[in-house]
């Protein structure tokens, strides 16, 4: 028996209780080492409809999209459309956005490894139409730039749907035709949908919230994002094992689809991350990697309304993990299903998460404290009398919409040098929380969560 059949078997017997266990309604996972494959399902795709998940149903893959988008940009650049290091404006001569040397200076590059530095998380509704994209581009001339390109790293949804819009721009023609002419395509999938009018003709999952603990996770009363983010990760959806297509492609030395040069490129070390421990420490073009001792681990994550996706691969060993669920505390499950797997058939650890002391020392927070604010949340640090440090979360924009149960008072305790994490966990996670740069009176700039959040008041 192979190793990739011994984990099969594993997946069969666990992923149901594992699924369970986890409050997670459905799950769809996929494994490949070499040129086997493997996929496993468990749960239901709807708790109202009691639908079954099969390794034929469809859950969105969320911003692993980004990668998706990645490789359509790197094509261009391959076809020598497009010189990544090129401003944006070359492209795109009508992009803005508040600080106009921001705008002139902004690369293609920098955008792809989340450096541009502007606020990213905006999800404004520009309609279904083909032209949403462009049209969302054009909503973005007034937002601030948090601090100058290139300086660090912020994750970034905006930038990347201007990627979006620089290659429908290129191609001439609108991203969801991009993406099924330049990738499905060529990868040979079968099961791969742009939006919910295509995901409908598959079983497809939906997602699920929990706004009640008691309850557990319901039905969510949205299928997707708005269509405007579509190149940052709001609708495609697809198979576990259409996933691993797309995968192995990018272990396999781009397989046609890219230059072999090209692939490596996308997962050279562009920039470092604060150390956060949820995502990885570094970022290459697209591609996030996890720092092991055994190696690095390549991939990316991916939320949407109640749907999150995962996919690993160590390119070394031709090894990759994809999981798609659709609920409940999927990084629980995340955590379960990709260490056994990683460990069992590439030998690779899977970087620990957070974990606050027995007995976490007592500090002077008053670098950390003041009011950080980005388009969707307030954060309020602040420490009180007794010593104890206080995050108070107030939703805005598009969470506040969503999640508007999602206002809460957590304690944070130190962790590690300048960050702190949340001593109560939240779906599984002890939040950590870093604080980054200096005002030059020994406050920091910013309160970094794989985002930069601005400091705007002591």
């Amino acid at each position: 028996m192979t190793k990739l059949n011994e984990i099969s078997d594993w997946l069969r017997e666990n992923l149901p209780r594992l699924v369970a266990e986890h409050d997670v309604p459905g799950a769809s996972a996929a494994v490949t080492a070499g040129d086997e494959v493997v996929e496993v399902a468990a749960g239901v795709l709807n708790k109202n409809t009691g639908v079954e998940a099969t390794t034929d149903s469809v859950f969105q893959i969320g911003s692993i999209t980004k990668v998706w988008t990645a490789t359509l940009v790197l094509q261009l650049a391959d076809d020598g459309l497009l010189d990544i290091d090129a401003t944006v404006r070359t492209y795109l001569p009508e992009f803005r956005i508040a600080d106009e040397d921001a705008a002139a200076r902004i690369t293609v590059r920098q955008l792809l490894n989340h450096t541009a530095g502007f606020e990213g998380d905006l999800f404004t509704d520009t309609g279904r139409g083909d032209d949403c994209v462009e049209k969302y581009v054009a909503t973005l001339h007034d937002t601030p730039q948090l601090f100058p390109p290139g300086e660090m790293f912020s994750y970034n949804n905006a930038g990347y749907c201007v990627l979006g819009r620089i290659v429908e721009v290129l191609r001439g023609k609108q991203y969801d035709q991009c993406l099924r002419d330049h990738l499905f395509a060529p990868l040979g999938l079968t099961h791969a949908a742009t939006c919910a009018d295509e995901a409908i003709l598959f079983r497809a999952a939906v997602g699920h919230v929990t706004q009640d603990e008691d309850a557990g996770p319901q039905v969510a009363p949205l299928w997707s994002l708005v269509r405007s983010n579509a190149p940052a990760g709001s609708m495609l959806a697809m198979t576990a094992g259409d996933l691993l297509k797309f995968a192995r492609m990018h272990m396999s030395g781009g397989a046609g689809v890219l230059a072999e040069e090209t692939v490596r490129a996308m997962q050279r070390v562009e920039t470092r991350v604060p150390e956060l421990a949820i995502m990885g420490d570094s970022w290459g073009l697209g591609w996030e990697m996890f720092s092991s001792p055994q190696g690095t681990i390549v991939g990316h994550d991916g939320g949407t309304i109640g749907q999150n996706a995962f996919l690993r691969m160590v390119p070394e060993q031709g090894v990759a993990v994809a999981l798609l669920t659709n609920g409940g505390r999927p990084h629980d499950l995340y955590q379960a299903v990709f260490r056994h797997v990683l460990r069992e058939l590439a030998g690779v650890e899977l970087p620990g998460m957070p974990e606050p002391a027995a007995r976490p020392e007592k500090i002077d927070a008053e670098r950390f404290t003041g009011v950080y604010t980005s388009s969707v949340a307030e954060r309020v640090i602040t420490q009180d009398a007794d010593g104890r440090i206080w995050m108070e979360l107030v939703p805005r924009g598009i969470m506040a919409e969503l999640s508007p149960e999602s206002a809460m008072k957590t304690e944070l305790v130190p962790w590690r040098a300048d960050t702190l994490v949340a001593a109560e966990p939240v779906q599984g996670i002890h939040l950590p929380l870093a604080f980054v740069g200096d005002d030059g009176h020994g406050h920091a700039l910013y309160l970094h969560t794989g985002r930069a959040d601005r400091r705007v008041a002591r």
